[in-house]
């Protein structure tokens, strides 16, 4: 047996891989259907997947505000229920690689203008209506829509027009795109009856769980769904529950005492202490997730370019890596791209702590009282504690950091992308088009630093149809440069994913495009009998 057909069955048997896709790429192996069943059975057999029980995540990032409209998801605990009941066409794998879900295949004009996605038939949603071009053609309009609050806008803001053809759903864009299929593998861009358009909050999908229990800010509960058309791949267990536990001892209490069988967010400072737990697995993964500190270029004092560059200079980004994520993730360079992206601007020099230079720069803005910053222990692990460590290299400037603290319940809805200065983080993208346009394009819904510039947005836009991987990298380096040099975003470090599992889940898959294997933990995971 080759080693490619054995790996791929462990895909099968660990839900990563349907069965109908493995006996076709056996079959292009010259692997019969016969022995290719066979051996999804004996590998089943040792590794699982099991069917049955309650698989309940304790988690960070859930607030009494959330949502379940996709546009909105703005934290772990509404994308990570998202993806329990609802789908996207296509998604991307642990390894990067485009997988389908709705559609079941796709093609591309060669000027990458026209893309075709064929739907697959045969899915229903949890409403008992069958899933149509029509609905995804929806979905795609009301994200698009110029007046929509959907954070997918700046991402579908290029489709030129939507439109059925059959089984096929056909997308024309105002300019070529070759990363398109990463772009509709966005997770605020679940497929919903009718798009969305008569209830987007309703909670109903193609997933492997239907809603059953919506307490927002405090659980959620799906069991589930009979019809659902990919069995064999995911939804293992009976019932899903995510508890929202926004403590960080509260949440590690709760998988240690059984409460729970997965959590996110372990911090780092007591990774070592959790290793030592009996029945307690850390899952460690490298990944492009980034914490920043984020301030609006559009309000005073943060529109004085000089201040900005004080504040970035102010920041003793070794010491935070060290002390806050101990180890765990690297240094940043105020840009919200690391090597592990292709086309990296590799070339760009990285910035230093240089009190002089902040001092320097913060004299010459003119500015003379403190500066507030605000944070939360949701902003990310250690939070509080960053901020006191920037605080004091700060001073060793001259600059007088004021620090609030701010509840959890509320932080995302009430302070961040609201308050001027504060501490956020953000889930890394397959793709640097997607980083960019989320965040820093003018018309994004969540530019949470207020960066208007069309120079800038010119960049970002026209890397996506720029076919010539050197010019397009080039795009991509002077963008990262505005950004670093000029915009409102400190990115002082970026983070592993660091979550810890019961030993009784199975299936888990490191997964570097966030928490808890992408937020798709539960959808995939089952519980060892």
């Amino acid at each position: 047996m080759s080693k490619e057909l054995e790996f791929l069955s462990r895909e099968v048997a660990r839900g990563r891989l349907s069965r109908r896709d493995f006996l076709g790429r056996a079959a292009a192996l010259g692997v019969a259907a016969t022995f290719a069943n066979s051996l999804i059975g004996s590998v089943a057999r040792a590794e699982g997947p099991v069917k049955g029980g309650i698989l309940r995540a304790g988690m960070v990032g859930g607030e009494s505000t959330n949502s379940l409209d996709p546009g909105t998801w703005a934290s772990q605990v509404p994308y990570t229920l998202g993806r329990c009941w609802g789908e996207q066409m296509l998604e991307v794998s642990p390894t990067g690689e485009i997988e389908m879900r709705l559609a079941e295949e796709y093609d591309a004009s060669p000027d990458a203008r026209t893309w075709t996605f064929k739907i697959r038939k045969g899915v229903t949603f949890h409403n008992g209506k069958d899933l149509t071009p029509a609905d995804v053609v929806a979905t795609l309009e009301r994200h698009a829509d110029e007046n929509s609050k959907s954070a997918a806008l700046p991402f579908v803001s290029g489709f030129e027009s939507m439109k059925v053809d059959g089984q096929n759903v056909v997308i024309t864009l105002k300019e070529p795109n070759a990363d398109l299929p990463y772009v509709v593998g966005d997770y605020h861009l679940m497929i919903q009856p009718n798009g969305g358009k008569d209830n987007p909050a309703e909670g109903i999908g193609t997933g492997p769980y239907r809603i059953v229990a919506n307490e927002p800010g405090v659980r959620h509960v799906g069991e589930r769904f009979k019809d659902y058309w990919a069995p064999e791949v995911r939804g293992h267990a009976d019932q899903i529950e995510i508890v929202v536990i926004n403590d960080a001892t509260a949440r590690v209490s709760a998988l240690q005492g059984g409460q729970v069988h997965l959590i996110n967010r372990i911090e780092p400072k007591i990774i070592d202490l959790v290793k030592r737990a009996p029945g307690v697995t850390i899952r460690n993964v490298p990944g492009k997730g980034h914490y920043v500190f984020i301030a609006h270029c559009d309000t005073a004092p943060f529109d004085n370019y000089d201040l900005r560059l004080a504040l970035k200079y102010a920041v003793d980004r070794e010491e935070l890596v060290q002390k806050i994520l101990h180890g765990y993730g690297t240094v940043g360079n105020d840009m919200p791209v690391m090597s592990g992206y292709a086309l990296f601007p590799e070339d760009i020099e990285q910035r230093p702590y240089d009190p002089d230079k902040a001092k320097f720069h913060f004299k010459k803005s003119g500015h003379d009282g403190p500066v507030l910053l605000r944070t939360s222990d949701v902003a990310f692990p250690g939070a509080v504690d960053a901020a006191q460590l920037y605080q004091q290299s700060a001073a060793k400037a001259g600059i007088t950091l004021d620090i609030k603290r701010e509840p959890g319940d509320g932080y995302w809805s009430e302070v961040w992308n609201k308050q001027p200065f504060s501490m956020s983080y953000w889930t890394g993208r397959p793709i640097q088009d997607q980083v960019y346009s989320i965040a820093y394009l003018s018309n994004a819904e969540w530019n949470d630093t207020r960066f208007f510039r069309p120079d800038f947005d010119k960049l970002i836009l026209g890397a996506r149809g720029e076919l010539d991987t050197a010019k397009r990298k080039q795009m991509y380096h002077d963008a990262a440069v505005i950004l670093r040099d000029e915009g409102g975003v400190i990115v002082p470090m970026f983070n592993n994913y660091v979550d810890a599992t019961s030993d009784k889940v199975g299936g888990w898959v490191d997964d570097p495009n966030g928490e808890l294997m992408g937020s798709k933990a539960l959808v995939y995971c089952w519980l060892n009998a």
